[in-house]
């Protein structure tokens, strides 16, 4: 049983690729970061199964995808870095990634527990929120940058300097929905990331403070959901933070079902 390392995405596919539509769902993170990692790596069974992956971002943040808690323990002594780098932060199923931090023997802490839940029947909201979805375009670029900065700082992350390329990119693609009050006004936002491997995750899911109470995010929740299906998504995937209940029960309500249980955790040593 041993791990293997590649910065090679073509190289990743070839080697672990039958892992990685057979899990799909469970592997979503590193399926979306697997063109941009700077280091992919898969777990392989002494009878050639690959069983585990992981992909490690620019960030340098190591996330994992469906992995053993054996083969995430093997990752302690091995690097996840490929070189003296020991990673501050790593994320992924929660079994995994306290595997993991336990064997490093060095000092830690939670920093943000998740569920990845999956859509089954899609429920829409009964009555609807007053309004409609409609596709976001470059000219709502100015608005949505300055929501995506408050969306990171709500997850408690430091918003980064522009954020036009990351939207233009979601809006060119079409994968990128607003909810428009009565009035015209843009009130919510949610995105889609592109399908992999027949799955494709909500993201980017956020109402201004000022709106909420009003059933706009599960309005634009489920015109996004339902492009997703449209488009052919055999899985569609989201990730709610658990110390969120009003967000949980949402997509609940919107025929979403709990998958696995993901926390992210930060070494202090």
């Amino acid at each position: 049983m041993t791990w293997s390392f590649t910065d090679s995405p073509a190289v990743f596919r070839a080697a672990a690729g039958g892992h990685l539509a057979a899990e799909a769902a469970r592997n979503t993170a590193v399926l979306t970061l697997m063109d941009t990692a700077e280091r992919l790596g898969w777990w392989t069974e002494p009878d050639g199964r690959v069983t585990g992956v992981l992909a490690v971002p620019p960030s340098g943040a190591p996330s994992f995808g469906a992995v053993t808690e054996e083969a995430a323990r093997a990752l302690a002594p091995a690097g996840l870095l490929g070189d003296e780098r020991r990673p501050a932060v790593v994320r992924g199923e929660t079994a995994a990634v306290e595997a993991y931090a336990e064997a490093t023997g060095r000092p830690w802490e939670p920093t943000t527990r998740m569920r990845l839940f999956r859509l089954g029947e899609l429920t829409p909201q009964d009555p609807a929120p007053e309004g409609r979805a409609r596709l976001a375009t470059e000219a709502d670029v100015p608005l949505l940058a300055v929501w995506t900065a408050a969306f990171v700082v709500a997850m408690g992350h430091e918003p980064a300097e522009d954020y036009t390329g990351l939207l233009t990119e979601r809006i060119s693609g079409q994968r990128l929905r607003l909810w428009e009050a009565p009035d015209g006004r843009p009130v919510a936002m949610a995105a889609l990331s592109r399908t992999i491997e027949g799955q494709a995750r909500v993201h980017l899911v956020f109402t201004p403070s000022a709106e909420r109470g009003r059933g706009y995010a599960a309005g634009v929740t489920e015109a996004v959901s339902r492009a997703a299906r449209d488009a052919g998504a055999a899985q569609v995937l989201l990730f709610t933070d658990l110390s969120n209940p009003t967000s949980n029960a949402l997509y609940q309500r919107l025929g979403y079902r709990p998958l696995t249980d993901h926390l992210s955790v930060t070494f202090s040593g």
